[in-house]
């Protein structure tokens, strides 16, 4: 319908919703941030997947592996910080358990629930995806540590708006 055919305060209605409307479209810088987020991102998942196929792993396989370098956890929260189906999770550490990078064990704190948890190898893997991350190492080391932590700072907010 054209604003024409609207009387007095529909007119006003609309002008405001526009108006409203035009308010939440982000201006070019943070266009342009958004951006550059999405091609970090991208360059750092490409140079984990090249990372994992050195080790003859899927990114899952990795990613995984990484975070279980880190703590045992249970399939279930696997699941969720992969944000997959705990069934996806489960083939996932057949696999890696098959290759003798991660192991199942009871939960101390819950004999029914199992926690999958990095082997000795697999926390050698995990290591060595780490230090193959070329794209996660090599632009972080041309910026000064205040820069760093200037950076890490401006993450942590963010992610926790």
């Amino acid at each position: 319908m054209s604003a024409e055919g609207l009387s007095a305060p529909q007119k006003s209605d609309r002008q405001t919703a526009d108006r409203q409307t035009a308010d939440r479209r982000p201006d070019a810088l943070t266009l342009e941030v958004v951006e550059l987020i999405g091609d970090v991102v991208a360059r750092f998942y490409a140079d984990f997947e090249d990372a994992a196929a050195e080790h003859s792993l899927t990114g899952a396989q990795a990613r995984l592996l990484s975070l279980l370098s880190l703590e045992p956890l249970p399939m279930r929260k696997l699941a969720h910080k992969l944000r997959c189906e705990p069934s996806n999770v489960t083939g996932i550490v057949d696999r890696l358990e098959s290759r003798g990078l991660v192991e199942r064990r009871p939960d101390p704190a819950d004999r029914r629930v199992k926690l999958a948890a990095v082997t000795d190898e697999g926390r050698g893997v995990a290591r060595g995806l780490r230090d193959e991350l070329r794209f996660a190492r090599e632009p972080l080391a041309g910026l000064s540590r205040a820069e760093r932590e200037v950076l890490r700072e401006l993450l942590r907010r963010m992610l926790g708006a």
